[in-house]
């Protein structure tokens, strides 16, 4: 039919000029269609129809347990369905909600002296968890933590999950709103770290997130896979990560646009890690970090990416790397967009 698959997402599919373009997403037999004109979905649509036995559902409502509620304002994606099920699992359905995720600061170990508990079972409440994070990135730290127990978790470990839960429980309805922007071809990101994290492994955690525009799309927390001797080592390789998956991220979007992005800005609140970025010479300090993490240098080198200092107050991709405060959680929420979803919204969908 004349589409062609993208480079950079093997199940997306792109038909047409850069102002006249079809995008198809693909999931074994969904598929997700959007066009700035109404009259090629349906065109799309006559043609499928002929070649398959399918069946149009209408405007996307719901797709792999993500809710879509969409109207003149924009989009919301939501979970509340999805999550409503973990807690009904779990008798956990009129639990005393919890304001954080976790406790502040709170650092658990692989090694701890508690009682055990039944490790399927823990796991399955992670691996539920892990789905929802899909629209809630403010349970993404935690999740990410407490799935490093899964082999011997003890009684510590799934009261922290069950705290989890009951913060669930208490921000049911929240997900995240995208309202119509249009034109908007910048990523922002942020990227941080905190430093030896990890009381096993001493090993840090690198959080990253993207906006495109002023909407969040895109965001991770993972273990770094070395152990970083300071504190700006760690920092810059959290940078390394994030320019990766950014430069993924406008690529693709570059793609499916049919036209040139614009440069990607990233926020880093280490000065060390950025003078180790724009500066070549500086070997005493990097020459026995992998050849890997100095990839960042090449970006800013040839301007794919730059990368700006920020004030440690302002990161926003701390909450991907430590558990917070009530305040400063609730706060770094609010500021990435993680919103409640209107009861009337989601009736629309």
């Amino acid at each position: 039919m004349g589409f062609k698959q993208s480079a950079h997402e093997a199940v997306v599919y792109r038909w047409g000029s850069e102002r006249n373009v079809l995008l198809v997403g693909v999931y074994t037999d969904d598929l997700i269609i959007t066009s700035a004109e109404e009259q090629k979905v349906e065109v799309f649509k006559a043609q499928m129809k002929k070649a398959f036995d399918m069946s149009d559902i209408g405007l996307l409502c719901f797709y792999l347990g993500v809710e879509v509620c969409q109207d003149a304002t924009g989009i919301a994606l939501h979970q509340t369905h999805y999550a409503k099920g973990i807690l009904e699992l779990n008798r956990m359905t009129s639990c005393n909600p919890a304001h954080t995720p976790m406790e502040e600061k709170l650092k658990l170990s692989q090694k701890s002296m508690g009682e055990e508990v039944d490790p399927t079972h823990y796991q399955r409440l992670i691996g539920s968890l892990r789905y929802l994070v899909h629209t809630r990135l403010d349970i993404t730290f935690a999740i990410g933590y407490m799935s490093q127990f899964m082999e011997r978790p003890t009684m510590e470990h799934l009261q922290t999950v069950k705290r989890i839960l009951r913060y669930v429980g208490g921000t049911i309805d929240y997900g995240l709103h995208y309202g119509r922007a249009p034109g908007t071809t910048w990523f922002v990101g942020y990227c941080d770290s905190d430093f030896a994290g990890n009381v096993d492994t001493n090993k840090s955690t690198t959080g990253t997130m993207f906006f495109l525009g002023d909407y969040l799309v895109n965001w991770q927390s993972l273990k770094q896979k070395v152990v970083a001797l300071s504190s700006y080592e760690s920092e810059y390789i959290a940078t390394t990560t994030a320019a990766t998956q950014v430069l993924w991220l406008s690529r693709m979007l570059a793609e499916l646009l049919g036209r040139k992005v614009d440069v990607v800005e990233l926020k880093v609140d280490n000065k060390s890690a950025l003078a180790l970025a724009k500066n070549h010479v500086f070997h005493k300090r990097s020459k026995h970090i992998r050849i890997k993490y100095h990839f960042i240098r090449d970006c800013l080198e040839d301007r794919s990416i730059k990368a700006s200092h920020i004030a440690a107050t302002d990161q926003q991709a701390n909450i991907l790397t430590e558990s917070l405060g009530k305040s400063k959680f609730q706060e770094m929420r609010e500021r990435i967009g993680l919103k409640h979803i209107t009861s009337s919204s989601r009736h629309k969908a």
